[in-house]
């Protein structure tokens, strides 16, 4: 409870108008989970208790002493990162933080030194004052105990109440089992977030089955097969506007960290962008697919929309399965490909999809550039990269056409770039961003690849971050720019239809007149006889939107949080390509 206190208070200027009423409310729905959260707590230290019927006191406080010391700083670690991550995140800390410890140093370049030794110092603090609690409540007990001479009562008065925690544990004694949802009470879901005790959430995901297929199903397989065709298919008009001079153009692909629409499109904040988005094709209602960057690679280069629960990153098994741009555009001719990124291309196994999945053996990260340029936590700057990029490309005799692939990184936390323009170090970092890719653009201009090049740009999720104040399923926080420039694009244009990364792959390739019915979960935007829509996923929730509704759904709590009208049609086209994901995930 000290730890949803503090939470509350840490974050509650993410929502305005909180009151001392609901910050009560958060803790009395949310002990629900702490009182389930005690009672898987509480089972070894009954079993011990049980035991020192026959074993002496001496033996039984020291392993008091043991387990309570290691529980009290296990859960002031999880309480402590939880409060930490939620403002970079928007919920609470689940199994895939294990994905990224994987590499210690990529996961933690996000948080500052002063975060590092403030978080360590409160994690020293919460961890001794509930071990000091243990010292005066409960091994001032332990020290009466004695071995009685009658032992069946007290054996069977113990092992009754361990057998009664089970009530705590479950929520009680129906046939529903304590889960997250449980604890929703409110329409505001931070106040719901709150109310998660965030040890019970993490453990809770790593019992989570690997069963997908099993996973969310509204409706039978036939029907939702059925309903997602209907959204998702191949269309029969072959007349899909052009808006390419050739179907063969170079294809520069950049994927930009964290680019909201908002600062993006911003004149002020990214001049350049803002330009690109009146000379080229500007698709103004695009929409990031997830909040991460492992799961927007996957939807942006696979056409893959991504899970809220699961990253198929996570399981290069199932990854190296999927269709991706790359390999149709090798099939196509484009032999030469290569992937730029300043960073650490082994974080969240992406190396195993850039390879396996993507088939790019040519990847040029931090390892490739000296130790001078390697001038952020994250690694090399994007002013760095773009340089390279540009040389290798002014350099080497090209087999024409060619796929070249950018991931920036530089705006992503903690935004450690060399402009202090703003106050808010998020809009800096997007203004240095901004300024690195206009400087690579206008000398690729002046050069003679520029009239058959493609130069694609496309954020990789929005910030969750900025701007503050937004529900964790608000559409701002996926509303993300696609803009395509190049001597290949015809004229400028406004694309209005509403779309998200997993369309891009049909789209693209359609535009390039190359087969994209592997991707089964893109749709081609330039198409007149498809519906559409843009589909989102956040922490255990998704969300649909096209011109006249917008439908979205958290699955912990069970309930419709948002829909615009009284229409069942978009709950159901929604559920449907949820259902459909977790269908073709388990199948793979």
């Amino acid at each position: 409870m000290f730890g949803k206190i503090l939470f509350f208070l840490i974050h509650s200027s993410l929502i305005e108008g909180l009151s001392f009423t609901d910050l009560l409310g958060v803790l009395y729905h949310g002990s629900l989970l702490d009182s389930s959260t005690s009672g898987y707590l509480t089972v070894i230290p009954a079993l011990v208790i049980i035991s020192s019927i026959w074993i002496a006191r001496p033996f039984i406080i020291r392993f008091f002493n043991i387990y309570y010391l290691i529980i009290s700083v296990l859960i002031a670690i999880i309480t402590v990162v939880d409060i930490v991550l939620y403002s970079y995140w928007g919920f609470h800390l689940d199994s895939s933080v294990f994905l990224y410890l994987k590499e210690p140093e990529e996961a933690f370049a996000s948080v500052s030194f002063l975060e590092i030794i403030g978080g360590t110092l409160a994690v020293v603090v919460f961890s001794a004052i509930t071990y000091i609690g243990y010292v005066f409540i409960i091994k001032k007990q332990l020290q009466q105990l004695d071995n009685p001479k009658n032992k069946l009562k007290p054996f069977v008065c113990l092992l009754l109440f361990t057998v009664a925690l089970f009530i705590p544990i479950r929520g009680g004694v129906t046939v529903s089992t304590m889960n997250v949802g449980q604890v929703y009470f409110s329409e505001r879901m931070f106040l719901n977030h709150a109310a998660i005790n965030p040890s019970f959430n993490l453990f809770y995901s790593l019992t989570k089955s690997d069963d997908f297929a099993s996973q969310y199903q509204f409706f039978d397989k036939e029907e939702a097969q059925k309903l997602f065709d209907e959204m998702n298919r191949i269309p029969k008009d072959t007349a899909v506007k052009q808006v390419l001079n050739n179907e063969r153009p170079n294809v520069i692909l950049f994927i930009l960290e964290s680019f909201s629409f908002a600062p993006a499109l911003d004149s002020v904040i990214a001049p350049n962008m803002s330009r690109y988005a009146l000379e080229g094709v500007f698709f103004e209602n695009f929409y990031a697919n997830s909040f991460r960057t492992d799961r927007g690679l996957v939807s942006v280069l696979s056409g893959y929309p991504a899970q809220p629960t699961a990253a198929i990153m996570k399981y290069p098994k199932k990854s190296g399965t999927l269709p991706a741009i790359p390999k149709s555009l090798r099939k196509a001719g484009y032999n030469e490909q290569s992937i730029y990124y300043g960073g650490d291309v082994d974080f969240a196994n992406m190396r195993s999809y850039f390879v396996g999945s993507c088939g790019i053996n040519n990847i040029i990260a931090d390892d490739d550039y000296p130790l001078k340029d390697r001038l952020t936590k994250w690694g090399v700057p994007d002013g760095i990269v773009l340089d390279r990029l540009y040389n290798d490309l002014m350099e080497q005799k090209h087999q024409q056409p060619f796929f070249k692939m950018v991931l920036t990184l530089s705006s992503h936390e903690p935004f450690d770039v060399p402009i202090n323009k703003f106050d808010e170090p998020f809009l800096n970092s997007i203004n240095y961003a901004d300024k690195c890719l206009g400087n690579f653009v206008e000398r690729l201009k002046d050069s003679e690849l520029w009239d058959n090049t493609l130069i694609i740009f496309v954020a990789d999720h929005a910030t969750q971050a900025y701007p503050y104040g937004m529900e964790v399923y608000d559409k701002r926080r996926f509303h993300i720019p696609m803009i395509w420039i190049g001597g290949a694009v015809k004229e400028p244009m406004v694309v209005s239809d509403y779309g998200s990364q997993n369309d891009l792959a049909a789209t693209l390739l359609s535009q390039l007149d190359v087969d994209y019915s592997a991707f089964r979960f893109s749709k081609d935007m330039f198409s007149s006889e498809l519906e559409k829509f843009a589909f989102f996923s956040y922490s255990n929730g998704f969300g649909m939107i096209n011109t006249s509704d917008t439908f979205i759904y958290d699955n912990d709590s069970e309930h419709i949080i948002k829909q615009a009208d009284d229409s069942l049609c978009m709950e159901k086209k929604a559920k449907a390509f949820f259902q459909t994901m977790y269908l073709d995930l388990g199948s793979r």
